[in-house]
């Protein structure tokens, strides 16, 4: 029995990692591209765009257009915070469950989202991160800290990042949160003759973020305890580690009627 075919749309075909996506839908056979949503390209097809595959897609500069002329089960979403938020809505509002992979989304945000998919009863993946390899390092980082509290996280992005810290990053320090007793590290009299110097604080948790030309995606999560340390690591080395979890998320939301946030979420 041949598997469900599922319609795809892409919002932002021409970034990096928009790019890797249009490739995993038009070599996955189940998956079927049906529209991509460029704010420049608007009534174009997206075989004229520059690196694009020779595919006759049509190309809309509005969301909101597109889904109501265009048919579509799930929607993949790998832009930036401000757009992947507005597309999330209106995904949920026109019944086409979204993959969304941006950063930004407050606990609110993921409170908010998650009411709206549960009334309209569908499925909804947000995660921070999809490289199967950084969903592994945060279990483990979650897995150790109930052992060896005292935590330091630090990743590193390319220099074109917008947000601090990342998505992955804050979402390691919260699942670190639920097993850890709050506590402040370090010395107690300890001060910053620099400013920001020990970086940012969650629940005592310090956050670094780095910014370098060459980087990609990469965190440690550092432990320290009476006599040894730990370290936990995550390289990404291509953009392309990302594609098997947006393929798992879109298979696997096709099933939910809830919002789950985070890829370790639908990993057995």
């Amino acid at each position: 029995m041949s598997e469900q075919m599922i319609r795809v749309l892409i919002a932002g075909p021409r970034g990096k990692m928009g790019k890797e996506a249009v490739k995993m839908v038009k070599e996955t056979e189940h998956f079927s591209l049906v529209a991509v949503i460029d704010r420049k390209n608007g009534g174009k097809k997206l075989r004229e765009l520059e690196g694009q595959p020779d595919i006759d897609v049509p190309v809309y500069d509005d969301l909101r257009t597109c889904v109501s002329e265009v048919e579509a089960d799930v929607l993949i979403d790998l832009t930036r915070p401000e757009a992947g938020k507005k597309h999330l809505e209106i995904a949920l509002e026109y019944g086409i469950r979204p993959v969304v992979g941006t950063t930004g989304f407050s606990d609110e945000d993921i409170e908010d989202y998650s009411r709206i998919a549960e009334e309209k009863e569908i499925g909804a993946v947000i995660a921070p991160n999809f490289a199967v390899g950084a969903i592994l390092m945060m279990k483990f980082a979650q897995m150790a800290a109930k052992y060896m509290p005292d935590v330091e996280i630090i990743e590193k992005h390319h220099d074109q990042k917008l947000d601090a810290p990342s998505g992955t990053a804050m979402k390691t320090a919260q699942m670190i949160k639920e097993v850890r007793a709050s506590k402040k590290q370090g010395h107690p009299d300890e001060k910053e003759d620099l400013q920001g110097a020990r970086g940012g604080d969650y629940d005592g948790v310090r956050v670094h973020s780095v910014r370098l030309p060459g980087l990609v995606a990469h965190q440690e999560v550092l432990m320290g305890a009476t006599g040894q340390t730990l370290s936990i690591r995550h390289d990404t080395i291509d953009r392309s580690a990302f594609m098997p979890g947006v393929k798992m998320a879109v298979e696997m939301v096709m099933k939910l009627d809830i919002l789950v946030y985070g890829l370790e979420n639908l990993m057995e």
